[in-house]
């Protein structure tokens, strides 16, 4: 088998893994903490909506364009533990590994970029 069929194979095999995730400002100290089905596909796809300039958050957005790509921070915090049997067994997961992540990153007030807020 050629490398790229079989890293084709590979990717179609490997699962995803539901996670939280964050987006972090290193000139202005905002951050994105966000959980997702799958925590780095959600991740590329924010970095390629700013690369775009089409990303949905318009504060995220306005930092992204002032401050530029190497300002910013992409990271994975914590997955999902493998065991986790149902859909609805993940998403209940989910949301308390996110409530965790919140109390422990300061994301609120002006150093956020909540989704609600800066919608356009």
């Amino acid at each position: 088998m050629t490398d790229k069929r079989l890293l084709k194979q590979q990717y179609l095999e490997t699962k995803t893994r539901a996670g939280v995730y964050m987006i972090r400002n290193r000139v202005t100290g905002r951050v994105l903490v966000a959980g997702a089905g799958d925590a780095q596909g959600a991740l590329n796809r924010h970095r390629f909506e700013l690369r775009q300039g089409s990303h949905r958050n318009r504060l995220l957005r306005q930092d992204w364009l002032s401050h530029g790509e190497t300002s910013f921070t992409f990271e994975v915090l914590d997955m999902v533990k493998p065991g986790a049997d149902t859909a609805a067994d993940i998403t209940r997961e989910l949301a308390d590994l996110l409530v965790l992540w919140r109390q422990e990153i300061p994301c609120h007030g002006a150093l956020d970029y909540e989704p609600d807020r800066s919608a356009p």
